[in-house]
């Protein structure tokens, strides 16, 4: 259903991503609103590595109740409010991608900050399935 776009004329990607994805025929788009590293409870860890599992368990828990999961997502967008985050953003993103052929486009913006000081990331994903 996707197939990976990376043209020999520009840089290849430096991470584990595309450039870009074409898809066939879909019947259905999963767009998911950016997750936060917020549990179910509310709470939020300190640690950006912990932040960046809980958004992708809540993107997770998103594409699952769409009919979906990791393999069905073309792009992810992600945000994080230091340079030093990216490594362990990346780490985290790759594990959740771990089995996936085609891995998604992919966006890490770093920004000054979200609507409380304890975030650090934020993390968005669309998602394809269905013909």
């Amino acid at each position: 259903m996707t197939q990976a776009i990376n043209p020999i004329t520009i840089a290849p990607p430096f991470g584990d991503y595309n450039h870009g994805i074409k898809t066939g025929p879909v019947s259905h788009l999963v767009v998911t609103s950016g997750q936060l590293g917020l549990a179910p409870d509310g709470s939020c860890a300190d640690d950006v590595r912990a932040q960046a599992e809980q958004c992708f368990a809540n993107i997770s828990a998103i594409l699952k109740d769409a009919g979906c999961g990791p393999k069905d997502v073309i792009r992810l967008s992600a945000f994080v409010t230091d340079r030093s985050y990216f490594a362990d953003y990346m780490a985290v993103r790759d594990a959740w991608l771990d089995g996936v052929t085609v891995r998604p486009a992919s966006t890490l913006l770093i920004v000054c900050g979200f609507t409380r000081e304890e975030f650090k990331v934020e993390v968005e994903a669309t998602a394809i399935f269905g013909a």
